[in-house]
């Protein structure tokens, strides 16, 4: 038996409340050439507890990207974004807005919000697989091999 990758797949959380938007993103990451596995949380507040571990989520994966829709119930998708990048455990972790306006990139930006891309809905495998390639690339770069 021989395999195409090396390691465990990635480990994405999608925050996203619209179920057919969700579906829809979850079919383009398993037709992409990137393995991985996926979690959905449908709000904010579950986002955070997702990410922070609390309660029903204590064992939870630790995501290797967050896919964050911005218009969120309970919590807003800059809300949750504000409070990863100011919690120092989460803020190396990767974020890709879906969105389907260029005005959340303005809005971000403006706010001093950093992502690491956006993507577009309905999302695109070919568009999400280029992201994470461009992401890895980065990630692997931050790795220091032994002599």
């Amino acid at each position: 038996m021989t395999r195409d990758t090396v390691g465990r797949p990635m480990e994405v959380l999608l925050v996203e409340d619209d179920l057919e938007d969700a579906g829809m993103t979850i079919d383009a990451l398993r037709q992409s050439d990137v393995p991985c596995r996926i979690s959905l949380v449908r709000d904010g507040e579950e986002a955070m507890d997702f990410l922070l571990r609390c309660d029903k989520f204590r064992r939870a994966p630790q995501p290797d990207i967050v896919l964050l829709d911005l218009n969120l119930p309970k919590k807003s998708g800059r809300e949750v974004l504000a409070e990863l990048r100011a919690d120092r455990r989460l803020a190396r972790v990767p974020v890709v807005v879906m969105t389907n306006s260029r005005t959340h990139q303005q809005i971000l930006e403006a706010g001093g919000l950093h992502v690491e891309s956006y993507l577009t809905k309905p999302v695109d495998r070919e568009q999400f697989t280029a992201i994470v390639k461009v992401l890895r690339k980065d990630m692997l770069s931050d790795v220091v091999l032994p002599p």
